[in-house]
């Protein structure tokens, strides 16, 4: 009994190797438990709000432990400052109090994730010598921070009231399905549902149960299978593997985010709406794309529309003249590159989107000019030839995503280019014919057109609850028999 007992406190514990997430099986008893008190709450707004927040930020404290009490400490700040701007007529004191939040949740932010690579940094330029700290990353910060950031942005602009309840706040903010990876939540979209009766509809079954089938089957069955038996082996050491290698370990890494981050994203979107609630999506297809400005307009939606708020158009957008929006444009991207981590990969991947976004701008912009419009066969040519050329940059600018180094992201792309040996690919293919399989699986699943998602999520719907319940048992188990020996972490938790 003691022994029992001892396990079950065990698994209740934060443990550093062992987070929870959406795809671990302890969230599976997690979300059994805490659909059943949030159930029996469902008639009584307060009780649901109070039952939410305690498992969500339990559920961060199995993700991250004792940084749970950031997500808190940030709650108490940005509550008190937001109805501080709103209660306030003096327009230099509402600056100064808004100032004061977004050095508050910067300063958090930068201290965390940032202060090893500024001391990293002055050692080199040999200003001094100075010992890193290797604090540890916490779990979500970037996206909680940004969240609270455009919540009291816009209580200052006058674009939302601030809740008068703590506890709404602490709810929005620690809201689990979304916490540790997104997506960015803007508090107009979410606040105004949380007093909304709870009424789980028809709809709401079917679409939640695509969209967490579809998450799962993304994230383990394509993302971890394919990073786990080929991506992992090229990146560890490119210069091991001759250019075709290299090229087709770019071209899966491009689906290993895609459907590890998608599908995560999926999941959240999900769970959420079986509780009530609806997230807006944060992918459309992005490799459907024709240029690098429908790219970025399909890819981390709720990340690009939060920089285009709360920073481009701030800096300045397209108001002050084209040489400006173009630096604009790209000063947005690189900001966002260095968002995504401390190092001078991501700083590059950023300057480079940023710069083709400005280049597209030049383009639209000499297309508007000659009053250009293609139809016909040219139109769908142009189309397809687009979607190739965005595709291939964008696969480009992975490898300074996914390379450790600098140094590994150029040996890439010097073995892709000067030793490409296409004679292997017969040896590749037998060597790696399940993950060319899978691979050609993902290509076909993203390029079929929105209405196949409608078409199943319309299947899940019209499904009685006991065929409903069927389903999902028999995918879990598939799920269990399939996924990777070994768990992977998803990519943007460490963001």
């Amino acid at each position: 009994m003691n022994e029992v007992l001892h396990n079950l406190i065990y698994q209740l514990q934060y443990h550093k190797e062992d987070p929870i997430l959406l795809n671990s099986g302890f969230f599976l008893y997690f979300f059994v438990i805490f659909m059943g008190c949030y159930l029996a709450a469902a008639n009584n707004k307060r009780a649901r709000v109070m039952i939410y927040s305690l498992f969500s930020l339990y559920f961060f404290y199995k993700a991250c432990g004792a940084y749970v009490g950031l997500v808190i400490l940030s709650a108490v700040v940005d509550f008190s400052l937001s109805n501080w701007i709103y209660r306030t007529e003096n327009k230099a004191k509402k600056a100064a109090l808004m100032t004061i939040s977004v050095v508050a949740n910067l300063g958090m932010l930068f201290y965390f994730k940032y202060t090893d690579f500024f001391i990293g940094m002055m050692n080199d330029l040999h200003l001094g010598h100075f010992n890193l700290l290797h604090l540890m990353l916490p779990i979500g910060i970037s996206f909680y921070t940004f969240e609270n950031l455009s919540y009291t942005i816009d209580v200052y602009r006058g674009e939302i009231e601030p809740v008068r309840d703590f506890m709404d706040y602490v709810f929005f903010l620690s809201f689990f399905p979304k916490l540790m990876m997104g997506p960015i939540v803007r508090a107009a979209d979410f606040i105004p549902q949380i007093s909304q009766p709870y009424r789980l509809t028809k709809e709401d079954v079917g679409k939640g149960m695509y969209l967490i089938i579809s998450g799962l089957f993304k994230k383990m069955v394509i993302s971890d299978f394919i990073n786990q038996n080929y991506v992992q082996y090229i990146f560890d050491d490119p210069s091991k593997h001759v250019g075709l290698e290299c090229l087709l370990g770019v071209y899966a890494y491009a689906l290993v985010i895609y459907c590890d981050f998608s599908g995560y994203s999926d999941m959240a979107l999900g769970i959420a709406r079986w509780t009530g609630f609806k997230i807006p999506p944060n992918f459309d297809s992005p490799y459907q794309s024709a240029t690098i400005t429908e790219f970025w307009r399909r890819w981390h939606i709720s990340l690009s529309s939060w920089l285009r708020d709360y920073l481009y158009i701030p800096l300045g957008g397209n108001r002050r003249g084209k040489v400006r929006q173009y630096v604009n444009l790209a000063l947005t991207m690189l900001i966002g590159g260095f968002w995504h981590g401390a190092s001078w990969n991501f700083i590059f991947w950023g300057g480079l989107h940023g710069t083709a976004l400005a280049v597209d701008k030049v383009r639209i912009t000499f297309l508007k000019k000659q009053q250009i419009v293609l139809k016909g066969f040219w139109a769908g040519f142009w189309k397809v030839t687009g979607i190739l050329i965005t595709f291939n940059f964008v696969c480009f600018c992975w490898i300074f995503f996914k390379a450790s180094t600098f140094h590994d992201s150029w040996t890439i792309i010097h073995q892709i280019v000067y030793d490409f040996e296409p004679n292997v690919l017969g040896t590749l293919y037998d060597g790696y014919k399940p993950v060319f399989w899978v691979m050609g699986l993902a290509f076909v699943l993203h390029f079929l057109p929105k209405t196949s998602e409608t078409w199943m999520a319309r299947r899940f719907e019209r499904m009685p609850v006991a065929a409903s319940i069927a389903v999902m048992a028999m995918f879990l188990w598939f799920i269990v028999q399939v996924k990777a020996t070994q768990p992977m972490m998803p990519i943007y938790l460490q963001f």
